[in-house]
């Protein structure tokens, strides 16, 4: 989970414990990025408007690195209609306006931890990561998001890091 406004971290995270996700915070993308790589988190969330990297470059960043490229990330920003255009071309799955219902952040991070797991699974069964880092992640274009289940921690201790929850970026 990544914000630079420390009570905003401390709200999602407290939700998205009290769900059963791990969480790991950072306060802006370049800790985010440092996060991501230690943690390998289900799920990323991100603020847009951050010091040093900002939310849209984080994902762009995350996007083009072969380790992360598949981690599925949210935005949790107070948007404008121009942001969320950007953040589809750089492969955001979903988008959570603040300010936002709690309930509503627990079911975005929950569907995208499920497709997160469904497309592993799916690159598992279709050569062992050959698909890793070779173009986009499919997503529900219907719902412009993918899926989480509370509860399941991811490898590496689970926690949702600069902006990402592992049931668990």
């Amino acid at each position: 989970m990544v914000d630079d406004n420390k009570v905003i971290r401390q709200l999602i995270r407290v939700n998205l414990e009290l769900e059963g996700f791990e969480v790991v915070t950072a306060a802006d993308g370049a800790e985010c990025l440092d996060v991501v790589h230690r943690v390998r988190p289900d799920v990323v969330t991100l603020d847009v408007t951050m010091p040093r990297l900002g939310g849209l470059h984080t994902a762009a960043r995350l996007r083009s690195d072969p380790r992360t490229w598949d981690i599925p990330i949210a935005i949790v920003s107070a948007c404008s209609r121009c942001e969320v255009d950007n953040g589809e071309s750089v492969g955001i799955d979903a988008f959570l306006a603040k300010p936002f219902e709690p309930m509503e952040l627990v079911r975005t991070v929950g569907m995208l931890v499920r497709e997160g797991r469904q497309q592993r699974e799916r690159q598992d069964c279709e050569g062992r990561g050959a698909a890793g880092g070779e173009g986009g992640r499919p997503r529900d274009d219907a719902t412009g998001v993918g899926g989480a289940v509370p509860g399941d921690a991811a490898p590496g201790g689970g926690a949702e890091s600069g902006g990402s929850a592992q049931s668990s970026p």
